[in-house]
């Protein structure tokens, strides 16, 4: 699901929307490959977004997140190259698992004299320095941080799954209250990690989300939770759980499983249950996040728990006036028709630290 637009709207919150009519996520849209892995300009919202949980040969646990958004401001036409049509965010995070530690970065850019963008013709994605180059057998990322940075690269094990019911990913009632949703669910992962000067191999898998739309949430949704999961048997479930105000959790939730030929089965809210446990407070945002959960899924026979190793993997900083969300990698156990079921994933929840902004 990856509804980012709440970080990527307040960041550019000072930019007036355009009064043009941007294109809708409607029923019916035909895919194609690979000119839809990059930009859709006729949408006004729309991100890349890429999740890992990657080891060492000694068995030491990263997990990273390298996100790239596009928010449309402007449609009218451009005088000169400056003039801000697109703004573009983009998220580096890093989960140093076995060190316990937690490195997280963001910028933000116009596309200018090509500064950020996502082009077809030249099979990237970028911002700044931070980029993907992608192609149907290979996507290679790279970012950097004073910090730590990532040099990895992907391939992948399944074709692109698309998410929801023809063609549409819908969020909410109402014609266009929707996102086109494509993933690539399970990419064998290779490369290098720096973290303060010491560089390690990795290897491992990673997920990656795309998905463009102009319009998703209501105002009574208030936040979200997210759960990516790659089991050790070859199948992958993505669940996205969407909550109103009132604390019920709203009918236009729903995930998609994905088999180990990769084979999609749509998921409805009716399909699943998700059941939150134990909790952790943030020091920065006095969020309480469920760190810990439950998933049954009763008609593939699959029931799993997750955890996570490290708590703290919020995106959030005391000048940041960007909406925080926690986002991290986790562990998964359980039973998929009566055998052990193992694996890991990912595992997004906003909302819990004050209010999902969606306007500008």
């Amino acid at each position: 699901m990856r509804i980012r637009a709440a970080a990527l709207l307040a960041a550019v919150s000072m930019l007036a929307a355009s009064d043009q009519p941007y294109r809708a996520a409607l029923p019916g849209y035909r895919y194609q490959f690979p000119r839809d892995h990059f930009s859709h300009p006729d949408f006004q919202t729309e991100w890349w977004y890429y999740t890992g949980n990657l080891h060492t040969k000694a068995g030491r646990r990263f997990g990273f997140e390298l996100t790239f958004f596009r928010h449309a401001v402007d449609r009218g036409p451009k005088s000169n190259v400056w003039d801000v049509r697109d703004v573009w965010l983009a998220h580096l995070a890093l989960s140093d698992i076995d060190g316990n530690r937690f490195f997280h970065t963001e910028r933000l850019n116009r596309t200018g004299a090509g500064l950020a963008g996502a082009s077809e013709q030249q099979a990237r994605v970028w911002n700044g320095n931070w980029a993907v180059h992608l192609t149907e057998t290979e996507q290679t990322l790279a970012a950097v941080d004073l910090r730590f940075r990532i040099a990895l690269t992907l391939r992948p094990q399944k074709p692109p799954v698309i998410h929801g019911v023809n063609g549409v990913s819908q969020k909410s009632a109402g014609a266009g209250h929707a996102s086109h949703y494509v993933s690539f669910t399970r990419l064998a992962t290779t490369g290098e990690i720096t973290v303060e000067g010491e560089t390690f191999a990795v290897d491992g898998l990673t997920w990656m989300d795309h998905e463009f739309f102009t319009h998703q949430l209501e105002a009574d949704q208030t936040g979200w939770d997210w759960f990516s999961v790659q089991l050790n048997d070859g199948t992958e479930l993505m669940l996205f759980r969407l909550r109103r105000k009132d604390g019920s959790v709203d009918s236009y939730s729903a995930g998609t499983w994905i088999d180990a030929q990769g084979h999609a089965r749509h998921l409805t809210h009716d399909d699943f249950e998700l059941t939150p446990g134990a909790t952790w407070r943030s020091p920065v945002t006095g969020g309480v996040y469920p760190i810990a959960w439950t998933i049954r899924v009763p008609a593939i026979s699959l029931s799993l728990s997750l955890t996570t190793r490290l708590q703290n993997q919020e995106l959030a900083t005391k000048q940041s006036n960007t909406t925080a969300y926690w986002e991290g990698a986790i562990d998964v156990s359980g039973a998929r028709q009566s055998s052990p079921a193992k694996g890991e994933g990912y595992l997004e929840m906003t909302g819990y630290a004050g209010p999902v902004r969606m306007g500008l």
